[in-house]
């Protein structure tokens, strides 16, 4: 899938930020994970290195695992920036660019799960398992290693996220705490939710089972789905009631829009 989002000037843009910050106290971390890094790709995997690390694997070891995979795979860093730029158009909290990037754990675990899901598709199941339950310990956020997540997402707030193993998430999908894209005790097989494109999920919400949020549909705070919504049209309650009439919502034209990047 092509990008559009240009990382040389976004990393030129975010540094210019972290320089402009004069509290003598935050300085060393707009230096350490902003500053001494060549470009974004390079910040990425160091910032996840940190933050991931633990007794068993070294910052050291983790950081050089990621920076392959995105010399590897550039379409994750490419995803990664332009989730970036998803939350700051967004979220009213976001002033700039650096703080999703330093700040938001939502952000941080979407990217741990990029490179997760990259691990799992090469056969290293249990390493990605590992992560997954790192960011697990560190964010109280538990995304699947194998689940699909496509860009510019935005995960607002973050706590008690739970993302299933077959579940499918579309470009522009934006979702609030403590949401569960989960199952319904089936044991196998597909078995957990598909959210498509431009969706929003309300904190709270419980969708459960193999069911599809259409296109641009709102799910309010607090709602059981168990059925599926219809694009563009808005459900709230428990269970799921569709209030209103839906009106549809226009997205730019991109290549293969809703195809996750690894």
């Amino acid at each position: 899938m092509s990008s559009t989002v240009n990382l040389v000037k976004l990393w030129q843009e975010m540094q210019s930020q972290a320089c402009s910050c004069h509290d003598p106290l935050i300085q060393d971390v707009f230096a350490t994970n902003i500053g001494d890094h060549a470009d974004f790709s390079s910040a990425l995997a160091s910032l996840l290195g940190t933050k991931l690390a633990d007794r068993s694997i070294s910052a050291t070891a983790i950081t050089r695992l990621v920076a392959s995979i995105l010399q590897d795979v550039p379409a994750i860093a490419e995803a990664a920036a332009e989730d970036i730029l998803a939350i700051r158009d967004r979220d009213p909290a976001c002033p700039d660019l650096v703080t999703p990037f330093l700040f938001f754990k939502g952000w941080q675990a979407l990217q741990a799960h990029r490179v997760s899901h990259h691990l799992w598709q090469r056969n290293r199941r249990h390493l990605a398992y590992h992560f997954q339950s790192r960011v697990n310990e560190l964010f109280s956020i538990d995304i699947h290693p194998a689940a699909r997540l496509g860009r510019r997402l935005s995960i607002d707030h973050g706590t008690g996220i739970v993302i299933g193993e077959t579940c499918i998430i579309e470009d522009d999908v934006s979702l609030f705490q403590d949401v569960t894209l989960g199952g319904t005790g089936k044991l196998s097989g597909n078995r957990h939710p598909i959210v498509r494109r431009g969706a929003m999920i309300g904190s709270g919400a419980k969708v459960l089972g193999r069911l599809v949020i259409g296109e641009n549909a709102r799910i309010g705070a607090a709602s059981v789905v168990l059925e599926d919504i219809p694009a563009n049209a808005t459900a709230v309650g428990n269970p799921a009631r569709i209030i209103g009439t839906p009106k549809a919502t226009s997205f730019p034209t991109t290549t293969n829009p809703a195809h996750p990047v690894a």
